[in-house]
């Protein structure tokens, strides 16, 4: 130990002294052991003596005993020594340095006080004084104790003389101890119960203070209270806040409220009584008068937040400090006002030149003053300017590393926002100017900044201080009875009160309003009326209130039953839409939270989107228009705005632009398009699920419609420039971001329109022509120039087999066009230019009308219906226009390569259903594009296997259909029944519109239509025969539908049903069919399913009241009278209606061909079938062809001869025939009695049963082949046999009796089979007469009255493939139906 203490010694890390001091501490420690045994104690006196070059005397004299000392001859006597430290010690600690009072003279003090009092304006200085007050102590032998006490006394009472006393106590005193505990002792004479220490006092403290005449430390000791009784005083302050706020929000009754008051009259008087004198913080509040801040900050760190200034005086003086300090800067900056005085004190803190001054004192005191900046609102202004002022400059900046600095000052600023400006907004009563001003700061920072700011108001700041807490009751209980209170009628009185509430605490006061909107929707009115009142920053405020409430995760955005969208997500939206239109409030973040939501796969706050958009824009999406407001929706914009929305919403012209610009601000239009049109997917896909199908459903429709409408408000509102520069092209759209098709061509197809009219102003500008001919030359230059990119653009959307058929140019044309292209909706224009007129009549008349108020009105209604017209005549123009182009296109649209019905199919499955489902004014267009293609007399278009393939089958496309899209379809179907009605209608119409026109042509040759062979069209009577089939068709599926048991297949029909009643059904028993089977839906359903319910007794409704219109079936197409049957039998009439009794059938209707489309083939091409009916004496000549034959091989001719053959053998033997063994079976059946009527369900579940066996026995195409090859070798009798069994089953399940057949009917029949069998055909793939369809085992081909008919098995006639039919009640006409539906076979089916 020694030898390391030698070596710190000797590298310096130890001071000589210092290792002596402690080599004189082992001695007395060594000492304490050796005082027993005197060898020890001599051994040590030698040690020490040996030591005495290193240790000093004095140090061994202060520590070693007076005998060792006495040994060691540093003394000479031991008990003179200790008689010494004796009496030095009594001098010290107890002999009184004091003069003898009776020695003092009064005269001396008196002179002393008036040497004090004197007038100090002149010349005399301390050091005068300071001279004269030493000659009185002398003089008057003064105690300078007391003279310094007088000193102070004097200076307590000319406290504004700093200058003179502060040099001369300096001067006069040298100890600072002294001082101290002079002043303690003052400050403690005013510690009395009732005593209150003097300003005066702590002024001359907090000086002495800071001029560092006294330490902190050593006066804070002798001050009151305590440090631990602050803190408990404040956490009882805030226990006491909280239990008020408790008592706020409690419902109590009237005894309690009464003893609850007598309580708060007893606190309130303790309170009034004087508190006891708080002397640390006069002292701080006298430190920050003088500007002495360092000092000030360490009395305020030791209390608890915000304590100090919770007292007013302090706060005050913090912000009277805080002003002299920013002045200067303030100024700078071209700030009005009168000028503050700075403060002259040297030791004060400097004022602030620039902002980064700034971040030296004055954000710290702004962050100790916190919510009681309050006090001072001119210095709230001052703070909040410079801010502005500092934001300006930030964004103006444009050097980086300039702009690296001031973002430390950005983040000070925000920091000064969320501690200090908003929570001494929460303390100022009502001043709106201060909101107003704080705005004008906040809109500079962006919407993420403001909201970070409001949350931490809104779920922190009002936790953080007693008064705060205090406040959010308050305000939560008046925010109570304003709202218990607002009515209709009471709107003004109340958004004043409102408007007061909101200008110091908004999110208090929102957060509770949202809360009744979400429980109470009928307040979303008035509360929107009511909010007229706010400012700026509480528009700002309620919509990042509105977007916390939606995004709350603790509601669930369902309803229980998990089929609905939750009430308060749809009230919430609608205040949404209500108060972003009304008033003039950011939309940036609720747009970003919705599409935000959208990335992460929801798609419930679609609804938010879905009513800003119809709100602000007055684009209104709804499925129920009326067939008017469709019309008008055809339009331009002008006419759509006018009559085809419910509620005309006007003057959205600013609050669409707003809608606009930010979208376009923040780039947010393109993204929300992408993403609402890839969601639809997802909802059924990622987001469905397990929730229940109708929810999912109504989801993808709320996506799906916000889609339509947000993509309408983006082509009406964006600049061509602004649409093309954001939206991609198709193929982009398609293959990069996966858009779907039909939401592709939707987002692209306003740019095609507005690049094709630019193009064509272009052109006109640069050639001047008038002509009509030059304009419409230069339009279709103009489609050709714009269009060419996207047909090429096309063509990687599909496979290239597609374009085999379709041209890519004829898709283009079909997704780019709309139905304002189409046609020009005269009865809208002229309807709405008459509702003007009506209006200005009526203010004519009206005399209670200002004269100035009918002025205004006139003008307007004038100026719309010039605009109207100016409107029509322009899309009249344009329709002609693109009508001359679509002539010229026409022959290039249908290549045709394969079968008609492969180019049907493809243009049903690329345009028409996933167009026709998309909106309703698509629902309309396709129908519309249909007829147009038609009427254009396109080449390769078959205009009947169009409707068929649309009529024959619709069970799946409505199953598959969501709710919005069932309404679509069924608008579609209706539009197509309307054109099919009106040529069915009149033969005058058919022959005009149908008589020569390529789609109604029964035999398509590879040449083309030459329109010359009136026998190669479907004539009148066959097709009224075939829209008979059509309706039967549509009646079967609605009744299968109907019958499933289903939910989304009733709801889905039924609206279907709803749309094309005006024009189905037109059959009575077809009626009368739907009418029983929707009576027994509403029986059913009316407990389980109460909207099923509600949607077939609507249907029935307004079925019955169709029922006039309705025709029996000889009226809906001619029918000639069949013969008598022998043998009568029971009958079938339709799907599910009654049979009637055979007498009362044989001298009505006669059974008309009807035909299914059932070819199920992987390629899905359907081949097409047409019936055709003549009169007893003549058959039709019948020839096809589909447009791809091939001349046919000896060998197929000769294979088809021997077929021949051997069916003539077969016919000659009648029993051997099916049909007579079937007939044979059932005579004893028909001697029975038998039931007149049959039940509908029952042949409904027959016809399922037949069905799913059909759908067993399909098979591909391929392996189809190769079984018909095979058959052609098998023999006659095996055919026979097969047949036979087949028929049994078919018959079985389908019929209740087969009626026999006479030998003269049978071998009529084979007469008139023969002469069909040897008629010659152009091809053995032709067409037949009437229409194509194939026929499935098991399926109806007609029932009336008089006869059903069902195909009950296959067979091979002449090599080729034709249905065996099995029918009742055979009569003369029913023979004849048989050979024409073998004929139709034995021609088509190879």
């Amino acid at each position: 130990a020694l030898y390391e203490l030698c070596w710190h010694v000797i590298q310096g890390n130890l001071k000589v002294d210092v290792a002596a001091s402690l080599l004189a501490d082992v001695m007395v420690n060594i000492e304490t052991g050796c005082l027993e045994e005197k060898h020890k104690r001599d051994l040590f006196t030698q040690l020490v003596g040996a030591c005495l070059i290193c240790v000093p005397d004095g140090m061994l004299k202060e520590r070693l005993d007076p005998e060792t000392l006495e040994s060691l001859g540093l003394i000479k006597q031991a008990q003179q020594f200790n008689q010494k430290i004796v009496k030095i010690k009594t001098k010290l600690f107890y002999k009184q340095q004091k003069f003898n009072l009776l020695r003092e003279e009064n005269e001396g003090y008196a002179k002393l006080i008036t040497e004090l009092g004197q007038d100090l304006s002149g010349n005399l200085t301390s050091h005068i004084v300071l001279e004269n007050i030493k000659s009185l102590i002398g003089c008057f032998n003064l105690d300078p104790n007391r003279v310094l006490d007088i000193i102070l006394e004097v200076y307590e009472c000319r406290s504004e003389q700093d200058e003179f006393f502060i040099p001369l106590i300096k001067s006069y005193m040298c100890e600072h101890q002294t001082l101290c505990h002079m002043l303690g002792f003052k400050f403690k004479f005013h510690q009395e119960p009732n005593g209150e220490t003097p300003s005066s006092l702590y002024h001359i403290a907090a000086a002495l203070l800071q001029h560092n005449l006294i330490a902190l430390e050593d006066l804070y000791v002798h001050l009151l209270p305590l440090d631990s009784s602050i803190v408990e005083e404040h956490k009882r302050a805030i226990l006491e806040a909280k239990q008020i706020a408790r008592k706020l929000t409690m419902v109590l009754v009237p005894s309690e409220k009464t003893e609850d008051k007598e309580k708060e009259k007893e606190k309130e008087e303790e309170k009034n009584e004087k508190p006891p004198d708080n002397q640390k913080l006069g002292l701080l509040e006298a430190l920050l008068r003088i500007g002495d801040w360092q000092h000030a900050q360490s009395i305020m760190d030791q209390m608890p937040a915000f304590y100090a200034t919770s007292h007013k005086a302090i706060a005050i003086a913090l912000c009277q400090l805080l002003h002299l300090i920013v002045e200067p800067l303030y100024r700078r900056y071209g700030a009005k006002g009168g000028l503050t005085m700075p403060l002259w004190n040297k030791q004060a803190p400097r004022p602030a030149e620039s902002f980064d001054d700034l971040s030296r004192d004055v954000f710290t005191m702004l962050c100790y003053l916190g919510p009681h900046l309050s006090h001072d609102p001119i210095l709230f202004a001052k703070i909040v300017r410079l801010g502005k002022s500092f934001m300006k400059e930030y964004q103006s900046e444009s050097r980086q590393d300039t702009k690296d600095k001031m973002d430390s000052l950005l983040s000070c600023f925000l920091s000064i926002a969320d501690q200090v400006l908003l929570p001494s907004l929460s303390l100022m009563e009502c001043n709106a100017c201060m909101s107003e001003e704080l705005w004008g700061f906040f809109k500079l920072f962006p919407y993420q900044y403001r909201y970070r700011l409001y949350g931490q108001w809104k779920n922190e700041t009002y936790g953080n201080h007693p008064l705060l807490v205090k406040i959010k009751a308050q305000t939560v209980d008046r925010a109570k009875y304003i709202m218990k209170r607002l009515t209709k009628e009471n709107v003004k009185p109340s958004g004043r009160q409102i408007g007061k509430l909101s200008h110091s605490n908004p999110t208090i006061l929102f957060d509770y309003i949202l809360s009744q909107i979400q429980w109470y929707d009928n307040l979303i009115t008035p509360v929107v009326d009511s909010l007229k009142y706010l400012t700026s920053l509480n528009y700002d405020v309620l919509a990042y209130c509105i977007i916390e409430a939606l995004a709350n995760p603790e509601k669930e955005k369902m309803k229980h039953d998990d089929t609905t969208i939750s009430s308060w997500l749809q009230s919430l939206a609608s205040l949404c839409g209500a108060v972003f239109r009304k008033y003039p409030i950011e939309l940036a973040g609720l747009l970003q939270y919705v599409t935000n939501q959208l990335k992460a796969g929801k798609s419930f706050d679609l609804l938010i989107l879905k009513e800003v958009v119809q709100k602000m824009a007055g684009i209104e999406i709804t499925d129920e228009m009326t067939v008017e407001q469709l019309e008008a929706m055809t339009g331009g914009e002008q006419l759509k705005a006018e009559g085809g929305y419910f509620g005309q919403i006007r003057n959205t012209k600013k609050s669409s632009q707003r809608l606009k610009d930010v979208l376009l601000d923040h780039e947010l239009a393109l993204p929300l398009c992408l993403l609402m049109a890839q969601q639809r997917n997802g909802v059924v896909f990622s987001e469905g699920g397990e929730k229940h199908l109708k929810l999912v459903g109504k989801l993808y429709d709320q996506c799906h419609d916000t889609l339509v409408q947000f993509g309408g408000f983006l082509a009406s509102n964006l600049s061509t420039e602004d649409y093309i520069k954001r939206v991609p092209s198709v193929d982009v759209l398609c293959n990069q971001f996966h858009t779907p098709h039909d939401a592709a061509f939707f987002l692209s197809r306003p740019m095609y329109a507005h690049q094709i009219l630019s193009k064509y102003d272009e052109l006109k500008k640069a050639e001047k022509g008038n002509r009509q001919q030059q304009k419409v030359h230069k339009y279709i230059a103009a489609c050709e120039q714009i269009m060419a990119p996207v047909h090429e653009a096309v063509v990687s959307l599909h496979l290239p087999r597609v374009w085999d058929d379709l041209r890519p140019q004829f898709y283009a044309t079909f997704w780019s066009l709309t139905m304002y292209d189409l046609a020009v909706p005269h009865n809208a224009y002229d309807r709405e230019v008459n509702k003007l007129k009506m209006q200005i009549k009526a203010i004519d008349e009206n005399t209670e009308m200002p004269l100035n108020k009918k002025k205004k009105e006139k003008e307007r209604c004038t100026a719309l219906q010039d605009k109207l017209q100016e409107e029509e005549k322009k899309q009249l123009e344009h329709v002609q226009r693109v009508l001359h182009r679509l002539k010229l296109e026409k022959d290039n649209w249908l290549l045709a390569k394969s079968t008609k019905n492969e180019t049907i199919t493809k243009f049903l499955q690329l345009c028409i259903f996933p167009r026709c489902v998309f909106s309703a004014i698509d629902a309309v267009y396709c129908a519309r594009f249909v007829e147009l293609v038609h009427q254009q007399k396109t080449p390769n278009f078959c205009t009947l296997l169009c409707y068929d393939r649309v009529f024959s089958d619709i069970i799946y496309t409505v199953a598959s259909c969501t709710e919005n899209e069932s309404r679509r379809y069924g608008r579609f179907l209706c539009c197509m029944l309307e054109t099919v009605t009106r040529w069915h209608s009149d033969r005058a119409i058919y022959e005009k519109e149908c008589g020569n026109y390529p789609g109604f042509l029964t035999i398509f040759r590879a040449s083309g239509f030459d329109g010359g062979n009136k026998a190669d069209q479907l004539d009148y009577e066959n097709f009224r025969h075939v829209v008979h089939k059509w309706h039967y068709k549509l009646t079967k599926a609605s009744v299968h539908c109907l019958e499933t048991g289903e939910y989304t297949h009733i709801r889905n029909i039924l609206i279907v049903l709803t749309k094309i009643l005006p024009w189905y059904p037109k059959v009575l028993n077809l009626g009368q069919a739907l009418e029983c089977r929707v009576h027994k839906i509403c029986q059913e359903e009316k407990e389980k399913r109460p909207d099923l319910y509600a949607l077939a007794m609507g249907y029935s409704g307004q079925l019955k009241g169709r029922k006039v219109h309705m025709v029996p079936e000889n009226e809906f197409h001619q029918k000639e009278q069949p013969v008598r049957s022998a043998t009568p039998g029971t009958l079938q009439n339709g799907p599910g209606n009654t049979g009637k009794p055979a007498a009362a059938a044989s001298a009505g209707k006669a059974e008309e061909g009807a035909v299914e489309d059932s070819d199920k083939s992987k390629d899905k091409s359907q081949a097409a079938q047409k019936t055709a009916s003549k009169n007893s004496t003549a058959a039709n000549k019948v020839s096809s062809s589909n447009g791809s034959s091939t001349p046919n091989s000896k060998e197929k001719e000769d294979k088809e001869k021997t077929t021949k053959e051997k069916k003539e053998k077969k016919e000659k033997n009648p029993g051997s025939t099916p049909e007579a063994k079937a007939g044979g079976k059932d005579k004893q059946k028909e001697e029975k009695p038998t039931d007149s009527k049959e039940k509908t369900p029952k042949a409904d579940k027959d016809k399922r049963k037949d069905d799913k066996k059909e759908e067993k026995s399909k098979i591909d195409g391929k392996s189809a082949e190769k079984e018909w090859s095979k058959e052609r070798d098998v023999s006659n009798d095996s055919k026979t046999k097969e047949g036979s069994k087949v028929e049994k089953n078919a018959g079985a399940g389908s019929m209740k009796s087969l009626v026999p057949r006479s030998e003269g009917v049978e071998s009529e029949r084979e007469q008139k089979r023969r002469k069909l069998d040897t008629h010659s055909s152009p091809s053995h793939s032709s067409l037949c007469t009437s229409f194509l369809l194939s026929l499935p085992v098991g399926d109806h081909v007609f029932s009336k009255p008089s006869s059903s008919f069902r195909v009950t098995h296959w067979s091979l006639r002449g090599g080729l493939w034709s249905p065996a039919v099995v029918g009742e009640q055979w009569g003369e006409f029913g023979i004849l139906w048989t050979i024409i539906i073998f004929f139709f076979g034995e021609v088509f089916f190879q």
